[in-house]
């Protein structure tokens, strides 16, 4: 299908124009400082989708490993193609207040101007995205966001989803139900941002990354059905060390992730106080990250009675899930709050999840949807214009409105994520099948997706 369509772009004049500049007299030029911390962040974001196979591949069975690293990798490959055909337009260029319009298709027009792209919509004001950083740099970062989104809601298929389908899954995914939330949040004229919409506070994806991934996992888990040894024969991680690493380079990328977000190195002011809001950004994630881990090891050593590997990985990811949204809008003591609030809701939502009879594999809603959920509702109590003076005030400022605005955005989000995902699904399932066979699912899914095995000197767990 991409291939199809890249043919069809490569024959007409788009993508002959997908570097033509605006003749312009004296053309304004990029800041250098601002383009390399943005490229940066860039490479940083895309750094987290293999953390992220590393970190889902540690949970599952050694011969399931390549097939759950896969499922994350290829989405470098599929959205790596398909945002810029279509993706980034329906995202980011001006349209209808939920969805992007089609003029920006095959980067027709995006190119390396920094300002006046968005010039002619409302609201007028808004003359760009990032003033100070090329078009396609811009583009190219929230091409990262796109390809990492879908692959968290592998973590809740694992182990018994159909390759093709997954794939096939993936592309419908970040179509329509990615680009319309990113569209909506995020951009110039979407329904809930703060470019002319309700004004809802999303940092750097509380709604449109975490919930709407959270959300859609637990659907497909629901929709997808148990793997066949749920809930009596249950592996413990296979490789622990791996899902360490995972988490160091997700921990890693977050920084990228959140403190790029801000778009710019530079600092600013708000009222008499003088504000640099990656700086902010950058400390918020750190802390929330080490808050959300310390919590977690908190509650398994006076619960469980010893602290785990595994506990301390996955605190962190949740005190990340959590601060995303409210990055750069709280102060460091702020960042502590949420990231142990975010940790204790996510332990106890892991907990209850085991209780029920729902196959979230590797625990993407409790920790992605509950996460990014609580993180939002905080962003809208701690927010302050002290550390940036383009966002709102919360909550604990005076603030009370912020919070129903934040919930509205919540349940739009869940709707979109919900129904969207089921109807994908349903339609996947009934042309091309969504589950392996289940003689392929107790011998392993590398073999029969993929015709290779991740260790070939080990059998002790393939069933005779």
């Amino acid at each position: 299908m991409i291939g199809a369509i890249t043919l069809l772009f490569l024959g007409v004049p788009l993508m002959g124009n997908a570097f033509a500049q605006t003749p312009a007299a004296t053309p304004p030029a990029a800041d250098t400082g601002d383009t390399a911390f943005m490229l940066i962040s860039a490479a940083l974001v895309l750094l987290m989708t293999p953390g992220l196979a590393f970190f889902y591949g540690g949970f599952v069975r050694s011969r399931n490993i390549l097939n759950t690293l896969m499922m994350s990798f290829v989405l470098m490959a599929i959205v790596g193609v398909s945002w810029i055909l279509w993706g980034y337009s329906l995202s980011f260029a001006p349209g209808l207040p939920f969805i992007g319009g089609l003029q920006w298709l095959g980067l027709n027009g995006v190119g390396l101007e920094i300002t006046d792209y968005l010039k002619g919509s409302n609201p007028p004001e808004v003359l760009s995205y990032a003033g100070t950083i090329p078009h396609q740099g811009f583009m190219i970062y929230q091409a990262m966001f796109a390809i990492i989104t879908p692959a968290l809601i592998s973590g809740a298929i694992a182990e018994r989803m159909s390759f093709r389908a997954y794939c096939l899954f993936v592309l419908l995914w970040s179509t329509f139900i990615y680009a319309p939330l990113a569209h909506m949040v995020w951009a110039k004229g979407g329904f809930l941002g703060l470019y002319g919409g309700l004004g809802a506070l999303d940092f750097a994806g509380g709604t449109v990354v975490h919930i709407s991934s959270g959300v859609s996992a637990l659907v497909a888990a629901i929709v997808l059905g148990p793997r066949k040894t749920h809930p009596d024969r249950l592996s413990p991680p296979h490789n622990v060390p791996f899902i360490l690493l995972g988490a160091g380079l997700l921990w890693f990328g977050w920084f990228g992730f959140n403190a790029g977000s801000a778009l710019t190195l530079a600092s600013g002011t708000s009222g008499n106080l003088v504000t640099n809001v990656a700086t902010t950004a950058f400390v918020s994630t750190n802390t929330a990250a080490a808050a959300g881990a310390l919590m977690w090891l908190i509650l398994e050593g006076s619960l469980r009675g010893k602290p785990t590997a595994v506990g301390a990985a996955t605190g962190a990811v949740a005190g990340l899930v959590g601060i995303t949204p409210a990055a750069g809008f709280v102060t460091p003591l702020s960042a502590i709050l949420i990231g142990l609030i975010t940790a204790f809701v996510c332990f106890y939502a892991v907990s209850f999840k085991h209780k029920t009879l729902i196959d979230d594999a590797l625990d993407t809603y409790p920790v992605h949807g509950v996460g990014g959920t609580v993180g939002a509702i905080l962003t809208a109590v701690f927010a302050t214009t002290q550390v940036n003076g383009g966002g709102k005030n919360g909550v604990l400022r005076g603030n009370f409105g912020e919070l129903g605005i934040e919930l509205a955005a919540i349940a739009i989000a869940y709707a979109i994520a919900g129904v969207g995902t089921w109807i994908i699904l349903k339609v996947i399932d009934a042309t091309v099948g969504l589950r392996v066979k289940e003689e392929a699912e107790l011998q392993g899914l590398d073999i029969n997706e993929h015709g290779e095995e991740g260790y070939n000197s080990e059998f002790g767990d393939r069933p005779t």
